[in-house]
């Protein structure tokens, strides 16, 4: 918002106070306004990636509204059957549960073991032996008297304990834990039930938005506020269809990787550890977490788990170098430092969708940088 102050003719800018207080107030905004905020903000995008399924429809003599419709149905469609296809999955590993715990509780209790080893090692490596706690040995065998002599042993009294009485609460109702449960995630679930409206309001009044949105400026600025709205969609579509591609590819090279070495639910994990590399700096290890957990139950040589590791990470890293620039870095025109701040930023004001939605906002602002006059500089400080 202090940006947008700043973009103002000289004449009415306001103070520098002014501008820090409105942006001190946007900040607070996005933060307290977090889940109203992202749940527009998702919104845009799916709306903006099924806008050419729209124009599609719209070429085969379809109005908007139905074609916005058909639209919806068809990605409603789509994660419906990804959602079923998971729980399949997910439905087979648990009954698979059991053998993974039995290995957890192995390699634990092996991987103590060692670590119990390796400390006596050191102890007697690099402490002296007069400075060691003596080992407990078998005890010495008391010396038999020749004359029994009759001790009396008087035991002190001692008070009988006081018992302890102690007030345990009356346990709560399964009722009453899925209530606060529930309740804690309420304002998330109830946000996310408006997605669908709001995907197809903004497909199908587009036209509509579009035009009321250049009537509020100037004829003069009216151009470069058409600019501006086209540079956020394209920023927006790239970066989606371009992580989306990645994904997929990471995604197909996963799943035949694990299928060739024999790892068990090979499907899911290769498109989890796909998809979950494209996570800014902590994609690699987010990557490995799932093929290696699958792998518990069937390998138990090192090296295994070693091509594992070493697999995704030669995917993530070809994946990053090579394909990323390519399909989501050349249409961004973000530099890395604009990237890491952007990624500190929104992840510290809306959390771990925020270093998902980090990306996507700040090459929109950019976008708005690029066409507005007065901020064009600050559009360059974010390009690169």
């Amino acid at each position: 918002m202090a940006v947008l102050l700043s973009s103002l003719p000289a004449g009415k800018r306001p103070s520098a106070s002014v501008s820090v207080i409105a942006l001190a107030a946007a900040v607070a905004l996005l933060y307290f306004g977090r889940v109203f905020c992202i749940t527009v903000v998702i919104s845009l995008i799916i709306a903006v990636l099924l806008e050419p399924l729209v124009v599609l429809g719209m070429r085969i003599k379809l109005p908007r509204p139905a074609a916005s419709l058909l639209a919806c149905l068809v990605a409603l469609v789509t994660v419906y059957l990804i959602g079923l296809g998971a729980f399949t999955q997910i439905s087979n590993l648990r009954e698979d549960l059991p053998a993974y715990s039995a290995r957890i509780n192995d390699l634990v209790d092996a991987g103590a073991g060692q670590l119990d080893a390796a400390e006596k090692h050191l102890v007697e490596t690099f402490v002296p032996k007069r400075f060691r706690e003596p080992e407990p040995g078998p005890a010495a065998p008391e010396p038999v008297s020749r004359r029994k002599r009759t001790r009396v042993i008087v035991e002190p009294t001692v008070p009988p304990p006081i018992q302890e009485v102690r007030i345990h609460p009356e346990p709560k109702s399964i009722f009453l834990y899925l209530y606060n449960y529930i309740a804690s995630i309420y304002d998330v679930l109830l946000m996310a039930s408006f997605v669908p409206f709001l995907v197809y309001f903004m497909l199908s009044w587009r036209d509509h938005f579009r035009r009321s949105a250049l009537s509020l400026f100037d004829p003069s600025d009216r151009h470069a506020a058409g600019k501006t709205w086209q540079g956020i969609t394209q920023a927006s579509r790239a970066y989606v269809v371009g992580n989306f591609l990645l994904g997929l590819i990471l995604s197909i090279a996963g799943c035949v990787f694990f299928f060739w070495i024999g790892l068990p639910y090979w499907l899911i994990v290769g498109i989890l550890s796909g998809f979950l590399s494209l996570v800014p700096y902590a994609g690699l290890p987010l990557a490995v977490i799932p093929p290696l957990f699958a792998g518990l139950a069937v390998f138990t040589r090192i090296p295994m788990f070693l091509a594992i590791v070493a697999a995704v990470a030669v995917l993530h890293l070809l994946a990053l170098n090579l394909l990323y620039p390519r399909l989501v870095g050349g249409r961004l025109h973000l530099n890395p430092l604009a990237v890491t701040v952007s990624l500190m930023f929104w992840g510290t004001i809306w959390g771990g969708i925020g270093l998902v939605l980090a990306i996507p906002v700040t090459a929109a602002i950019k976008a708005i940088c690029d066409n507005v006059t007065g901020l064009q500089g600050f559009g360059r400080l974010l390009g690169d």
